[in-house]
């Protein structure tokens, strides 16, 4: 069916209230996962240089493929919008179903990784907690629909989760920097960083399945697009908050993850638990034993920054298909008072809490937190390659170059450079994302769960799509 003048307008009931700072902490909040850094520091030292490949080989080339694309077709629902109009009705939808589907598995693994950091403001007393399918699912659910009601109240009150999220996550970052340094002066470091240990073996498959997780930290610059109709002038507020944040995320990774591993043995970080444990490592090598509650404290925060800004975000894709009618067309509603797409964020809601009740009933949490990573690795890469393919092919579209448009640098030879790296990273990312974790009780299992229930989804999303096409 024709795209209608409401879809690519954002549905006319929209309300712009978000600005270039605003943009900023919506990236920051939405990228900069502090999970990420126990994640990467337990590959050691040669985590440093598999962020700067993911920098190169993913990170810069998908934010010059978005700002490229974000400023040629600035409307409501992003990258659902650009695969459209590069490969059609069919493909756009599998992009932004795919998209959307993805954060359906995301929401639980990191409503996990929040109420497992909340342990830690109980000490000791509350970590007995962590294994309990009650509390984790408790937890989560009150967490997850706070973030929603208030979302579904206004952007305007809304992107405060996300702001005060990523002020929260950079305040953690100079807890880690100054106590780290501070740490690594009076008594060195826990770990030994020397050039062998700092050389990642890409010969191994571990490595390379480190490097697809660290990939995926770096994504999510695309978000931010799929509000384009509440954003104020985003064909330029979109890449100056681009560039900002850019810079400041990958220092932190980077940065962040290396002074992880100076306040706590590599051999000692947990998935879940990484970041607190440093944070107390710190305050106790340095003699201020109340740091650890306040890390901790900034760490729910952030997580939940986060969480309200992918939430809010993520809803735009299936509003914007429900106006297209390859979805329920209710879900392409705005509520009549606040403006926002209120049916899409409670729908997301209700499949969320039924995907947590399910994922900590059959499975330790830990092994639900990374069955469901993985599964959410590879949904979720699924539209980036629609997007980077689409880079080449909408320049060759293009009638002339709008003075509006933010081109990718060096001619067409750029495009291709850019679209090939991006493409071949998150081809491999969601190659990588079906071996199953070491140590694994049942591999092939595994990888039925995690390819079967990708593969599954995107099969339901295309019935929807062939019995709504007109």
């Amino acid at each position: 069916m024709a795209t209608t003048p409401q879809s690519e307008a954002g549905g006319g009931s929209l309300v712009r209230t978000l600005g270039v700072m605003d943009l900023v902490f919506l990236n920051m909040a939405a990228i900069l996962g502090l999970r990420w850094l126990s994640t990467a520091a337990q590959m050691g030292p040669a985590s440093l240089v598999l962020w700067v490949l993911a920098v190169v080989t993913f990170f810069i080339p998908s934010a010059l493929t978005v700002r490229e694309l974000s400023s040629r077709l600035p409307g409501e629902g992003g990258i659902y919008l650009w695969s459209k109009a590069a490969f059609g009705e069919q493909h756009g939808f599998i992009s932004g179903w795919a998209y959307w589907v993805n954060n359906l598995f995301y929401f639980p693994s990191l409503l996990l990784f929040i109420a497992g950091t909340f342990l830690f403001l109980g000490g000791n007393e509350w970590l007995g907690l962590g294994d309990s399918a009650v509390y984790n699912t408790a937890f989560s659910l009150t967490l997850l629909w706070l973030v929603i009601g208030t979302n579904v109240i206004g952007l305007k009150r809304g992107k405060w989760i996300q702001n005060v999220g990523a002020l929260s996550s950079a305040a953690v970052f100079a807890i880690l920097i100054v106590g780290g340094i501070w740490a690594w002066i009076q008594f060195g470091s826990e770990t030994e960083f020397t050039v062998q240990s700092a050389t990642p073996d890409l010969s191994n498959l571990a490595t390379l399945t480190f490097f697809a997780t660290m990939t995926f930290a770096f994504a999510g610059m695309e978000l931010a697009p799929a509000m384009s109709g509440e954003i104020k002038n985003p064909v330029r507020a979109i890449p100056r908050a681009m560039v900002i944040s850019g810079l400041i995320i990958t220092t932190i990774y980077i940065m962040g993850t290396g002074l992880l591993m100076v306040a706590v043995p590599e051999d000692q970080i947990g998935v879940i638990t990484g970041i607190p444990q440093a944070v107390a490592a710190i305050g106790e090598r340095i003699a201020l034993p109340g740091l650890a509650f306040v890390g901790v404290l900034l760490i729910v925060m952030s997580g939940t920054g986060g969480l309200g800004a992918w939430i809010s975000g993520v809803a735009r894709i299936p509003y914007v298909i429900g106006i297209d009618r390859y979805l329920p067309a209710a879900l392409g509603k705005t509520h009549p008072k606040w403006g926002t797409p209120h049916v899409a964020l409670i729908t997301q809601g209700v499949v969320v809490t039924l995907l947590m009740i399910g994922s900590v009933t059959d499975a330790s949490i830990e092994e639900a937190y990374i069955m469901l990573l993985d599964m959410t690795i590879i949904l979720y890469f699924v539209p980036f390659l629609y997007m980077f393919a689409a880079l080449p092919v909408l320049r060759r579209k293009a009638k002339g170059n709008d003075e509006n448009v933010h081109l990718v640098p060096g001619g067409i030879a750029g495009v291709w450079l850019v679209a090939s790296l991006g493409f071949v990273a998150t081809f491999l990312s969601v190659i990588l994302a079906l071996m199953p974790p070491e140590g694994s009780a049942n591999p092939q299992m595994f990888v039925v769960k995690v390819g079967g229930g990708c593969l599954l989804f995107i099969v339901a999303g295309l019935g929807f799509y062939y019995r709504n096409r007109r």
